[in-house]
């Protein structure tokens, strides 16, 4: 009879190395289930939340999400040679709603080689409100005074057309800015303008957005939506659409057209779409000088050749946050002419609208420079996940457009070694 042999096992898995490979599908299997089950929770969100101030641009149908839209705004340097003649350079773009391209003014040569200054007395200007060309000079609130291209209180400033409608099942704020008649001419040269138009919903001026510039036009027909989501039906009689109508000026600061305030107690969107035609009238800039408040210090040591700046503190800023608050920062531009020679900022105060900052900045200016030297000020809110906005301005030295502005550059001048610290109104830029 034939010896019957056992036949070993094809597999020998010991326990231990079977317990860990159950334990590791185990774990695979409870980390896949945990993912698919927050992403769906995630996305059954998403479908049932409605994002709050957020809107779309619609140019033309196609939608433009704020992502894509662009603020900065793209400007010619301009330097001249040794006969004073301007030059163009290279471009350059500048974002904060354009807040840092420059100042006006054309460039203004040193007083010569035999008008050197004394330590005691050191130059300034005679009137500040007239250093600048006539065509270039500015009002209080940042804008353009009238020139003989610019619009007076007898011009026609001609006629917007817009729409408002109402959006229920979205909660969404529908303007359309269609058109505009008759505009003024604001360029000589080509006897035309190149207008587009900023919109803002008050009081609280959360919502900013802009048209795109049409080149060259009196009659521009823009025919852009703006859908502005969040804003619930019952709130609209509260609301007034501020447009603004600009000309770009591609060498300083845009020319501004005029003005069009609509409250929205007298509209009723609720049947459709209204549509509106309302004159353009001349900017009223005494709205403009509810910005806040800023106290700075300035002192200049004439031996050492250096400007002292202290940014102190602010008061009565705006609220531009959802809370209520702001969370504030100053940027100080030193400018030689038109041509920024120096910028620094502050630290980022959180949740405040009385910042303390106590801050100080040290620049290098020669003493033959100063006559031509500007000091801007730019308050600007920090957003982390929009674009930081500007509050309000201020500009001191060469091109000081207030009386405050003017006394205080030339008490600084007048007491060297001194440091001079006054409260300014902030301008709306």
């Amino acid at each position: 009879m034939a010896e019957i042999t056992s036949v070993p096992p094809g597999f020998d898995v010991s326990p231990v190395v079977a317990g860990l490979i159950g334990a590791t599908v185990l774990v695979v299997s409870v980390s896949v289930t945990v993912f698919v089950w927050t992403c769906c929770h995630q996305q059954a969100e998403k479908k049932h939340k409605t994002p709050p101030y957020k809107f779309i641009h619609m140019l033309k149908g196609i939608s433009i999400y704020p992502e894509t839209l662009s603020n900065k705004k793209k400007i010619n340097r301009i330097r001249r040679d040794k006969n004073g003649a301007p030059k163009e350079s290279g471009r350059g773009s500048l974002s904060v709603d354009a807040a840092e391209s420059g100042l006006v003014g054309a460039e203004k040569a040193p007083d010569g080689p035999n008008a050197a200054p004394h330590v005691d007395q050191l130059p300034i200007k005679v009137d500040y409100g007239d250093e600048l060309s006539p065509d270039q000079s500015l009002t209080p609130g940042g804008s353009k005074t009238s020139s003989p291209s610019s619009p007076g209180d007898d011009v026609l400033l001609g006629e917007l057309t817009f729409s408002v409608d109402y959006n229920f099942p979205k909660k969404a704020l529908v303007v359309t800015i269609q058109e505009a008649h008759g505009l003024p001419v604001m360029d000589e040269h080509t006897q035309s303008s190149d207008p587009y138009i900023k919109m803002t919903i008050l009081p609280d001026k959360r919502h900013r957005v802009k048209t795109r510039v049409l080149r060259k036009t009196l009659d521009p027909v823009f025919d852009e939506t703006f859908t502005f989501y969040g804003i619930p039906y019952s709130q609209l009689q509260d609301l007034v659409l501020h447009f603004l109508v600009l000309s770009f000026d591609r060498f300083s600061r845009d020319d501004v057209i005029g003005e069009v305030v609509v409250p929205l107690a007298g509209v009723d969107p609720s049947t459709g779409k209204v549509q509106l035609t309302r004159e353009i009238l001349k900017r009223n800039i005494q709205k403009c000088i509810s910005r806040g408040e800023l106290q700075v210090s300035l002192s200049y040591q004439p031996v050492a050749q250096r400007m002292t700046v202290v940014v102190l503190k602010a008061r009565h800023l705006p609220k531009m946050d959802i809370t209520g608050l702001s969370d504030p920062y100053v940027k100080v531009n030193v400018y030689y002419g038109r041509k920024r020679i120096a910028k620094k900022k502050t630290h980022v105060k959180k949740c405040t609208l009385n910042p303390v900052f106590n801050e100080s900045f040290i620049y290098d200016i020669p003493v033959d420079l100063l006559p031509d030297i500007s000091i801007e000020f730019l308050v600007i809110d920090f957003d982390r996940t929009t674009k930081n906005e500007v509050v309000g301005r201020l500009i001191l030295g060469a091109h000081s457009v207030t009386a405050a502005g003017a006394e205080h550059w030339r008490e600084v001048c007048e007491n060297p070694r001194k440091p001079v610290a006054k409260w300014h109104s902030l301008s709306e830029y």
